[in-house]
């Protein structure tokens, strides 16, 4: 990915080495196109409303986005469980190795 002049990150790449690039570098609008590609166009807009930055995505919890985003129960689960929750744990690991 590359950093356009915004700071947010060009999505030409979204896979290096097989996995997504660190969402700790993400811009509000990277963590929205991310949501909006895997399916949550609608519910992508609650980040946007909200400022989440890759930075903030990463430091979310369940509740945080169970209640926080006024998003629907059943699109707020998956969100958390299948990308937030992997996102957070995929961080984790490349920063300690």
């Amino acid at each position: 990915m590359e950093t356009k002049a915004n700071g947010s990150m060009e999505s030409k790449s979204t896979v290096e080495n097989g996995q997504l690039p660190d969402p700790a570098h993400w811009a509000v609008a990277d963590v929205v196109n991310y949501f909006k590609a895997t399916g949550f166009e609608e519910q992508a807009n609650a980040f946007q409303d909200q400022e989440i930055d890759g930075k903030s995505l990463l430091l979310m919890t369940r509740n945080d986005v169970l209640t926080g985003l006024s998003i629907k129960l059943g699109p707020a689960l998956k969100i958390y469980e299948y990308h937030v929750k992997p996102l957070q744990t995929q961080h984790l690991k490349s920063n300690a190795s």
